[in-house]
């Protein structure tokens, strides 16, 4: 599989109660509590689940919907509306 290149802006860490299959790492806002929020960055990052890793989740729970192709671009896609919307609520 491709490789999802992140910019660690953390915003989608910060907006996991948008999707269900994160709902236990959610600290009761919405921000996932594992998310250093002085440096965006996930403080368990190399033992993270599969759900927070593009390409091991796509093969767990997204291979027999998407393409790949389709797969990454939803994921970047979902990455801009959040950049769109935080600039609009600054």
């Amino acid at each position: 599989m491709k490789k999802f290149h992140c910019d660690c802006c953390g915003l989608c860490c910060r907006h996991i109660n948008r999707s269900n299959l994160l709902t236990d790492f959610d600290r009761g806002d919405g921000v996932c509590k594992f998310l250093d929020a002085s440096t965006n960055l996930c403080t368990i990052y190399s033992d993270r689940p599969d759900c927070c890793n593009v390409e091991r989740g796509y093969q767990k729970y997204f291979a027999d919907r998407y393409t790949e192709e389709e797969y990454l671009r939803l994921n970047y896609d979902a990455c801009a509306k959040l950049k769109a919307e935080s600039f609009d609520n600054r």
